[in-house]
């Protein structure tokens, strides 16, 4: 119950955000935090630079699902949060179809965090402060194995071709095979060999880079 009262005040939050960032109808330009060129794809209507009239319907429907999945990739939940705010910027300046706009932005929201992993923009999290702690206990040492685990399961996928990566991401944040293939535009039936060789792919990457260490 605590876990969701503080999700729902984060996005609370960041649709405040969101929305600050947008320009109003007939306003001036966007926000350029999602015009940069490392950003999601963003379609916007044409003689129209305004915030789409169902924002916030959308945005309170998918904000859980678009944070679980950026920090499905990133592992932190500030710059999950961060992701999706930047995320849903581009989706009020865009001209997605409504019924298509939640696997839209879960496809987005793993990209943009891919993109966050490889161009090393991280912010040093809470996980990376705990492995340099001392002294060392055993508690804290298998602490820090684990946490050095999550961080080379991170960079392997970060290395993955990008539709394999994304096809993982949205299937391990707990979207079914249904919405996984709507969303990459793939046959329902070809996502289980999709997610199966992108799980192959993962540990052939981590055996490659563990046997080189």
């Amino acid at each position: 119950m605590e876990e969701d009262v503080e999700l729902v005040g984060h996005g609370v939050t960041a649709l405040a955000a969101v929305a600050s960032a947008l320009p109003s109808r007939g306003g001036s330009r966007a926000a350029g935090r999602a015009g940069r060129k490392d950003a999601v794809a963003v379609s916007t209507p044409a003689g129209r630079n305004a915030i789409r009239p169902d924002l916030e319907r959308v945005f309170r429907a998918a904000y859980p699902r678009v944070v679980g999945v950026a920090a499905r990739v990133l592992g932190s939940r500030d710059q999950a949060d961060d992701v999706a705010q930047e995320v849903f910027l581009a989706f009020g300046r865009s001209s997605v179809p409504a019924a298509e706009a939640v696997g839209w932005l879960c496809v987005a929201a793993a990209h943009t965090a891919l993109n966050h992993l490889r161009t090393g923009r991280r912010r040093a999290s809470r996980e990376e402060a705990v492995s340099g702690a001392a002294p060392v206990s055993p508690d804290v040492a298998d602490l820090v194995v684990t946490l050095d685990e999550r961080r080379r399961v991170r960079a392997a996928l970060a290395r993955l071709p990008r539709r394999q990566a994304v096809a993982l991401v949205l299937r391990h944040s707990g979207l079914s095979y249904a919405e996984v293939a709507a969303a990459l535009d793939l046959s329902p039936g070809s996502v289980g060999t999709v997610v199966r060789r992108a799980e192959s792919a993962l540990r052939k990457e981590l055996n490659r880079h563990a046997s080189s260490d």
